[in-house]
């Protein structure tokens, strides 16, 4: 299977429309949108999303992952649970650029309460834009894994 254009996209009850909206526009720009939910707006917990979705990634069935809470905090610190999972929460474009460039993230967390949607899909085409830059950066992200791991 091919998942070199796969994106794993998961949220909890709060980010909902936005997640949404993240899976229309990455569709649109020939990303293959593996979008696990929830879809009905009832109070759900974020660390089951987070990891859902964090397996598909590290499992390889998926490229990348975009997840979304409130905040995009707790979401983000569930998915970082499963091993080869690099997420971080972005408010910004040029932070999401630099976890790309720099971390070799496979995962990206936005909160949904923090910023609008506009925001997000420039935060979301930021990272998807970006590449791992590898050099010194690959040794720190070696160091990033748990001991023993």
């Amino acid at each position: 299977m091919n998942t070199t254009n796969r994106i794993a996209l998961s949220s909890d009850h709060a980010a909902i429309p936005l997640r949404q909206a993240i899976a229309a526009h990455i569709a649109a720009g020939g990303w293959e949108v593996v979008d696990i939910g929830p879809t009905t707006p009832e109070s759900t917990h974020y660390p089951k999303h987070g990891q859902a979705a964090a397996r598909l990634v590290a499992s390889g069935d998926c490229r990348l992952g975009i997840i979304l809470c409130g905040t995009g905090q707790g979401i983000m610190m569930a998915a970082n649970k499963v091993k080869g999972i690099r997420c971080g929460v972005c408010s910004d474009t040029f932070s999401a650029r630099m976890i790309r460039q720099h971390n070799d993230a496979n995962m990206l967390s936005i909160g949904a309460r923090v910023v609008g949607e506009g925001l997000a899909l420039e935060i979301v085409d930021a990272f998807l834009g970006a590449e791992f830059e590898g050099g010194r950066h690959a040794t720190r992200v070696e160091m990033i894994e748990p001991a023993g791991a």
